[in-house]
């Protein structure tokens, strides 16, 4: 297994490093109780501070027009803008668009909260700019939309990935693979789930210390046992799975719950977006096997497992004192 690790890693740090990945988001609601009939408040979030800036924009259906002009604030690393738009006869079954999204690297999530208090969720990209406003959603939309939401945010969360991959660096054989993955499953879709619903309310900021933290457990885990002293994820990591899959469940929570779910359709859109969680996991661990049988022939030295070893670890460290400063500061 450690043939593959090194360019798995160099994968991972370059697609961290090549693309801006950082979604915008957009939030329409029925403004007529305040604001008079076919009135909608819009909240327009686009992050700051990237290696490329982004300049996309909304472009509502041509019978709207603003009131006013827009409140515009910056807030920690986004700009965030907020209006009132005017359109006769209300947006349903209008286009509304991203501008300028096809020339970008970046998704945006749109949430329109119609006035009986249900919602549309969708994911745009720069191929797929624009949406068709509904009056309801049929289940077959809510499951396409919230599969994908859930393949993104893992293959898009690389401090998941390196957990997954420190894992299968250190598992041993077959079934000890297959008990781990299914254990990380379970754990991570029942703290997704209780979280969601709110049955379990975490605060997200140290959640995702102790996801960096787990992942440098695991690396140190690689380094005893690669010295002669295997620890316990070594001989049961299902253990190691289930445990912190229960944290990095609250993280995938965390992600979801900026989103939002739609009212009328809450269990279908959790169970897609933990089976879009699950595909973009199993779609990660196939491109890692495959990795290994291309390159399984590559004579290494005696000494290569130790770079993604550190490597991982390093970068897994790096996080930990960056979260938990953010936390403190």
């Amino acid at each position: 297994m450690i043939r593959y690790a090194w360019f798995c890693l160099l994968l991972l740090c370059s697609m961290a490093a090549a693309h801006e990945v950082r979604p915008a988001f957009l939030r329409i609601s029925d403004a007529a109780a305040s604001a008079g009939p076919d009135s909608f408040e819009v909240l327009w979030r686009v992050p700051t501070g990237g290696q490329m800036e982004l300049t996309i924009y909304v472009v509502m259906p041509e019978h709207c027009s603003a009131l006013g002009e827009p409140l515009i604030w910056n807030d920690a690393g986004v700009r965030a803008e907020k209006w009132t738009s005017h359109c006769p006869g209300g947006i349903q079954g209008h286009e509304i668009t991203i501008g300028d999204l096809t020339a970008s690297v970046t998704d945006v999530l749109v949430r329109y909260e119609r006035g009986d208090g249900t919602t549309q969720v969708e994911r745009l990209t720069p191929t797929s700019p624009s949406f068709i406003v509904t009056g309801s959603e049929t289940w077959h939309q809510v499951a396409a939309t919230y599969s994908g939401l859930g393949v993104e945010h893992i293959l898009l969360g690389v401090d998941h990935l390196l957990f997954i991959l420190a894992l299968l660096m250190i598992v041993a054989g077959w079934r000890k693979l297959v008990a781990t993955v299914t254990s990380f499953t379970l754990a991570h879709s029942i703290t997704l789930a209780a979280a969601t619903l709110g049955l379990v309310h975490v605060p997200q900021a140290p959640v995702e210390a102790v996801i960096a933290l787990s992942i440098l457990f695991v690396a140190t885990e690689i380094v005893h046992w690669r010295q002669g002293h295997p620890g316990i994820t070594r001989r049961y990591p299902w253990i190691v799975a289930f445990v912190f899959g229960l944290l990095h469940g609250f993280g995938f929570a965390g992600a979801l719950t900026a989103i939002g779910l739609p009212e009328h359709a809450i269990p279908l859109a959790l169970l897609f977006f933990n089976i879009g969680v699950e595909i973009g996991q199993l779609l990660f661990i196939a491109a890692v096997f495959l990795t290994w049988w291309l390159l399984k022939k590559v004579q290494w030295a005696a000494w290569a497992w130790r770079v993604p070893a550190y490597g991982i670890g390093s970068m897994a460290a790096y996080w930990t004192i960056d979260r938990v400063a953010g936390m403190v500061s």
